[in-house]
C-alpha cells in the first residue's frame, strides 16, 4: 500500500474524569503494554487514562513494524529482554489468562542471519555470539563453508562468516498481541480517548507534572505520566522542558513474490549492504534505511520508490541469484523511534520530575521488547523498583550523566 500524509484534523474526545492515577501519552504498543500489565496486576487499583492522537494507528510505528524477534544483540540486557518476549509470545494465551477468545500466537523461528564480509566484522559477531551464549541463546557462529552447506542459494564469494540463531528468533503476529493488550486493558478499566496532549503543567518547583492539557481544552490532573509517544517522544518531553534524544527515522519495507522461490524458509538475512530480507508466508519481505539516514518530520511517510529498483532489488539478487525475477506486492514507509544517544531504550523516571516516566527510543526493536519493558515499567510504578528484569542501565538518568549504554546490533 502507499500511505499519504495524515490529515491535520484530529478527533477530540473528552475524558470521563478530571484526574487519573496514571496518564499514558500514546496508545500504541507501549502505551497499551503498560496499561495491560498494570490492569493485570492485582496490586493495582488505580485509574488509567490513555490519550491517543490517532486511534486508527494508521501512522504509528506499531502498525508499520515487521514484527520480528531476535536475541542477537551486543548487550546481555537486550538478549534477556527478547528471551522473555519469545517465551511470552509462545505462551500468549496463557498470559492472557487462557481467555478462549484469544488465539495462539506462533513464533516463526527462521532466525536472523548476520553476514560478515570482513574478518573484523566476523570477530565482532563472534564476540556477540559469546554474550548471547552466556544467556543461553542458540546463536551459532558459522564460517562460509557451513553457510554454503545449509543455505546453498546464497552468493558467498564476498562473505567470510555469519551468526545465525534458529531458536526463538524470527517473526510473529505483533498486531494480534497489540490488539489484545489494548482490548483487555480497556475491559479491565483503562480509559482510551481520541485526543492529543498539547502541554504538560509542571509545578513551580519543577518536581512534578500536575496536569496534562488536552487539545480539546481540558486540564486533567495526574499521579504518574508515561511518555509512550513513539517517534514523537521528544515533542512530548519538550512540553516539560526536557531534551530527549529521540527522533523519527524512516525505514522502508517491501513485500515481493519471487518467480523462482527458494525451497526452504529464508532466514532474516542481513547483508553488509544494509538490506535485509526474509520469508513472509508465501512471499518475501525486505527492508532498508533511506540513502541518507536522517531525522524526518513526524508526518513524513512518503516512500522513495526508486529505492527498490536502484538499491534493494539489486542487493537481494546479488545475494540470492535465483531472485532475478521479482514482483513487488506491497511497500510502505514507517518510522523508527531512533535514540541517537546510544540506540537503546530510555526507561524509568526523570531525574527531577519524579512522576514522569519514559518508555522511548527503541530504535527499531520496540515491538519485540514491549512485553518485558511494559512489565518492568508497571513494576517501577507499583513498587518503585524493577523486580523481574533490571532495566536500570536504560534509565533516563544516563542521558544527562552522559553515560551511554551502547547497543551495536541496530538494523
Amino acid at each position: 500500500m502507499t500511505f499519504s500524509p495524515p490529515s491535520s484534523a484530529l478527533p477530540s474526545e473528552p475524558p470521563s474524569y478530571d484526574r487519573y492515577d496514571i496518564v499514558i501519552i500514546g496508545g500504541a504498543i507501549y502505551g497499551s503494554s503498560v496499561a495491560w500489565w498494570l490492569t493485570r496486576n492485582p496490586d493495582f487499583d488505580g485509574s488509567i487514562l490513555v490519550v491517543e492522537r490517532n486511534p486508527t494507528y494508521q501512522f504509528a510505528s506499531t502498525t508499520h513494524t515487521n514484527s520480528c524477534m531476535r536475541q542477537q544483540y551486543s548487550s546481555e540486557l537486550n538478549v534477556r529482554i527478547s528471551q522473555f518476549a519469545a517465551a511470552f509470545v509462545k505462551n500468549f494465551r496463557e498470559w492472557m489468562d487462557n481467555d478462549s477468545r484469544v488465539p495462539d500466537l506462533p513464533l516463526i523461528s527462521t532466525g536472523y542471519l548476520y553476514l560478515a564480509d570482513t574478518e573484523d566484522f566476523a570477530r565482532e559477531l563472534l564476540e556477540a555470539q559469546a554474550i548471547q551464549a552466556k544467556c543461553g541463546a542458540g546463536t551459532r557462529h558459522m564460517r562460509v563453508e557451513q553457510i554454503a552447506e545449509e543455505y546453498p542459494f546464497y552468493f558467498l564469494d564476498d562473505i567470510v562468516a555469519a551468526n545465525h540463531n534458529p531458536i526463538d528468533e524470527g517473526y510473529f503476529d505483533g498486531a494480534t498481541m497489540f490488539d489484545w493488550w489494548k482490548r483487555t486493558a480497556r475491559e479491565r478499566g483503562a480509559e482510551y480517548i481520541a485526543n492529543e496532549v498539547v502541554d504538560l503543567a509542571v509545578n513551580p518547583a519543577g518536581t512534578s507534572i500536575d496536569a496534562i492539557i488536552l487539545k480539546s481544552g481540558e486540564r486533567i490532573g495526574c499521579g504518574t505520566v508515561i511518555n509512550a509517544s513513539g517517534p514523537r517522544a521528544a515533542r512530548t518531553a519538550s512540553m516539560a522542558n526536557i531534551d530527549l534524544p529521540v527522533e523519527p527515522r524512516k525505514r522502508f519495507t517491501f513485500v515481493f513474490a519471487a518467480e523462482r522461490p527458494i525451497d526452504q524458509p529464508l532466514p532474516l538475512t542481513i547483508n553488509p549492504s544494509g538490506v535485509h530480507v526474509r520469508s513472509d508466508g508465501a512471499y518475501y519481505m525486505a527492508g532498508c534505511a533511506p540513502q541518507e539516514d536522517l531525522a524526518v518530520d513526524y508526518d513524513d511517510f512518503v516512500e522513495d520508490h526508486d529505492r527498490w529498483e536502484a538499491h534493494v532489488w539489486p542487493a537481494i539478487m546479488e545475494r540470492i541469484p535465483q531472485f532475478d525475477a521479482l514482483r513487488l506486492i506491497n511497500s510502505w514507509a514507517g518510522h523508527y523511534a531512533y535514540n541517537r544517544f546510544d540506540h537503546n531504550a530510555i526507561t524509568g523516571r526523570h531525574t527531577s520530575i519524579e512522576n514522569f516516566v519514559f518508555v522511548n527510543g527503541f530504535s527499531g526493536h520496540g515491538l519485540q521488547q514491549s512485553p518485558a519493558i511494559g512489565r518492568a515499567t508497571s513494576e517501577l510504578i507499583l513498587y518503585g523498583e524493577y523486580r523481574e528484569i533490571d532495566l536500570s542501565p536504560f534509565d533516563y538518568r544516563r542521558i544527562p550523566e552522559n553515560q551511554p549504554y551502547v547497543e551495536a546490533a541496530v538494523i
